[in-house]
């Protein structure tokens, strides 16, 4: 060693010797370089804490079951400016049920730090270890720092550095066999120590799944372009936390926020080659720690605070916080991925594999699918899952994928809904407890399982989204399936002591077209994502009104709004949970895009200015008007399937549907062809009671869906239906606060405007009909 460097590593044991004196208030113990104790091998992760004898400093704990050797790394210095700064390796040599642990006093919150794990190298068995790579903790509750090289420098890519295999990109057909002995260190992000929550919980909503309406947003796209966010908060957990955006929630009327991924997440290396990145998030590397480019206060640990105080914020304005998760995979790909973390602790445990063990078994379509079944995983996920509600405050989460969660890893690889991840949860005190909603399908044999998951579990269901876009577009061969998705979808639900809100419905969704987008083209336009327009479903069941894209034709453009406020409509009345997404109520369009993951720029934000257009206005009124209606009565959000039969001997039936000629509807008319649809929903009859066991009672109402290109005469139905009816909501017209004729005679024939849906509510019998 160079006398210079001697001095360095003198003047940094001082350091460390004095930190040590002032956090424990006596001088270290005599040793060469920081001492490690044996400390303990739970919790996992970083804990900091006062030990037994009065010590303070950070017990560390990783799980690494076929390692031979664990080098814990230190950076830097509490309160300096470059964490990547002075490493520092310690071995863990204490060794608990596959635990590598050690307590090293002295560290304090805010350190940073990382893991070197020692084993074989033989990628044919799946073994895959290299000490040369940095790690990233599982468990760290914060990331500090980026994959790609100092903050402030443009990415291009990844380096090569950060593959555990010598790339020879860009063949890379036989290169993932060899093993790179580069250090990764300075071009991967650590871990930071983070404090235990000492603040009191917050006061939960705690909706009712029924009384749920779930907006679905993207941290920093919502408030990126948001006039009244200050700009130094906006596309952050502050920014969202602003009374600015939690205004607009509230106006609205949603009762939860549904965010895309907020786990810290890493860039495709292809993505950064075409000067673009993962936007949406869906490439999870820590499981603990929220997403740091989302602070506004800084990544030593600022951001896990700042998450909080977001989620107190909108917990006051009586928002739920649901979290979309992203276990099914992991940021580091297939063979040829770079090794952030779990590939270099245990590639062969973490990781499902082929039976070629160099390769990954791939459900997900991203280059791996983590082994769920293996315990360690298992609990990795179940600890990721309780830390969010029990420390975060979250309320809920959203499963991307969750049919590889549910796959069956010893037979037939396909989902099984006794897999052990749906039985821990099942069983867990604190996740049962929570809102749990599954995508339920995959890309692997067998993925699609809408349906089919156990209660409590809720479910996307494209079913629902489907058959309402086709109605409204005109390409529904008959209305059977449509009468299942407005009612609940008890088809695909009315099993296992289910109800209604198992289904969550939407019409869009962060993957696909903007509702804007929907009803102005009719082929997805991806250029801008670099793939040749080959990215992205092409079948969206959009209709572009007769001129594909933007236009200023005024014909077009009133009929793209008038059918938005049809999809809206038919959305928000349906029976099931509603999920809008931003922007969708003031017309935001992604210029056509269907696939806009990589988009973070203006095609992936909210514009806010839309707000500015008298139109949009109105969309936004309308969606707010619906929503205050839908919490005002109970018929419009059921808490159990309709039956179809009376529920007392005086009583009519609960649910009956109606032909424009005011007759109930056959067996033959569900069958035929039909432009329009009226669904009678009896306030007197709900099937459900009140606390006190008491009946509940509601007005009734008539919903008349016509999606034909030309105007209807509807009889409406008489006695014992109702004497007359009054005019709620229509969605022909933009203006909707003006409401001419808002009582109709029953057993009268009213015009129905072409595609549009008429709200209107049940005058009872024997209330008379005002001149």
């Amino acid at each position: 060693m160079s006398s210079a460097s001697e001095k360095s590593a003198s003047e940094q044991e001082a350091r460390q010797d004095a930190q040590f004196a002032r956090v424990n208030g006596r001088p270290r113990p005599a040793g060469p370089g920081a001492p490690v104790w044996p400390g303990s091998p739970e919790p996992l992760g970083a804990h900091f804490t006062v030990d037994a004898h009065g010590v303070a400093g950070t017990n560390f704990a990783l799980w690494a079951g076929g390692a031979e050797a664990v080098e814990l790394c230190l950076f830097g210095e509490d309160g300096t400016d470059d964490p990547a700064g002075g490493e520092t390796r310690h071995p863990l040599t204490e060794l608990t049920h596959e635990i590598w642990h050690g307590f090293v006093p002295g560290v304090l919150p805010g350190r940073c730090y990382g893991y070197r794990v020692h084993g074989r190298w033989d990628p044919w068995t799946g073994a895959r270890w290299n000490p040369a790579k940095l790690l990233l903790d599982p468990y760290a509750r914060a990331v500090d720092g980026d994959f790609g090289g100092p903050p402030g420098h443009p990415r291009t890519a990844l380096p090569a550095e950060v593959y555990g295999h010598v790339r020879d990109w860009p063949q890379q057909h036989v290169a993932d066999t060899v093993r790179d002995e580069r250090d990764s260190a300075p071009h991967v992000p650590k871990g930071v120590v983070v404090a235990d929550r000492d603040d009191p919980d917050d006061r939960r909503p705690d909706t009712p799944w029924a009384d749920t309406v779930l907006y679905e947003l993207h941290v920093r796209g919502f408030t990126m372009r948001h006039p009244g966010v200050p700009e130094r908060l906006r596309g952050t957990y502050a920014g969202l936390a602003h009374p600015a955006a939690l205004e607009h929630l509230v106006r609205l009327g949603v009762t939860a926020v549904e965010l895309l991924p907020v786990h810290q997440f890493a860039h495709e290396d292809h993505l950064l080659r075409r000067g673009l990145g993962n936007y949406w998030g869906y490439n999870s590397i820590g499981y603990f720690a929220p997403h740091a480019a989302y602070a506004a206060s800084g990544t030593r640990g600022q951001q896990v605070a700042e998450f909080r105080a977001m989620v107190r914020a909108l917990h006051t304005a009586g928002i739920e916080v649901i979290l979309d998760v992203v276990y099914n995979h992991t940021a580091e790909s297939g063979e040829l991925g770079p090794t952030f973390s779990l590939r270099g602790i245990d590639n062969r445990r973490y990781y499902r594999l082929q039976g070629d063990a160099r390769r990954y078994a791939d459900y997900t379509g991203c280059g791996n699918t983590l082994h769920v079944a293996q315990p360690h995983v298992l609990r990795l996920i179940s600890d990721s899952l309780r830390y969010w509600v029990t420390e975060m405050g979250v309320d809920g989460f959203r499963f991307d994928l969750a049919a590889t969660l549910a796959r069956d890893m010893r037979g037939t690889d396909e989902p099984d809904m006794l897999s052990p991840f749906l039985t821990v949860v099942a069983q867990d005190p604190v996740l049962r407890r929570v809102k749990l909603i599954a995508e339920p399908w995959d890309v692997g044999p067998g993925g699609y399982r809408v349906g089919a998951f156990p209660p409590p579990w809720a479910e996307w269901n494209d079913r629902y989204r489907d058959a309402v876009r086709d109605f409204w577009r005109g390409a529904l061969p008959d209305v059977r399936d449509l009468g299942y998705r407005l009612t609940g979808s008890s088809d695909l639900y009315a099993w296992g002591g289910r109800r209604p809100h198992a289904s969550v419905n939407f019409v869009t969704a962060h993957d696909g077209f903007t509702l804007r987008d929907l009803v102005s083209y009719d082929r997805k336009h991806n250029e801008a994502n670099g793939e040749g327009n080959r990215d992205g479903t092409d079948v969206n069941r959009s209709w572009n009104c007769g001129t594909e894209g933007e236009t200023d034709d005024p014909d077009v453009l009133a009929l793209r709004r008038r059918q938005i406020r049809n999809l809206l409509t038919t959305l928000l009345l349906s029976t099931g949970v509603p999920m809008l997404v931003a922007g969708d109520e003031m017309g935001r369009t992604q210029g056509g895009n269907n696939n806009a993951y990589c988009q973070d720029n203006e095609t992936g934000w909210v514009d806010w200015s839309a707000l500015e257009d008298p139109g949009w206005r109105a969309v936004a009124r309308l969606c707010s008007r619906l929503l205050a209606l839908r919490r005002a009565h109970p018929v419009l959000r059921s808490r159990v399937f309709f039956s179809g039969r009376p529920q007392s001997a005086q009583g009519l039936r609960d649910l009956a549907w109606f032909t424009p000629g005011g007759t109930e509807m056959t067996e033959a008319d569900w069958y035929g062809p039909t432009a329009t649809l009226g669904m009678y929903l009896s306030g007197r009859d709900i099937p459900q009671r009140g606390p006190t066991g008491a009946p509940v009672t509601d007005d009734s109402f008539l919903v008349i869906l016509h999606a034909g290109p030309r105007p209807v005469r509807f009889l409406l139905p008489g006695p014992p239906w109702a004497e007359a009816y009054e005019l709620v909501a229509d969605t022909s017209r933009e203006d909707q606060q003006a409401a001419p004729e808002s009582r109709r005679r029953a057993g009268a024939r009213t015009v129905v405007p072409a595609r549009s849906v008429l709200l209107l509510r049940a005058v009872p019998t024997g209330r008379g009909v005002r001149a």
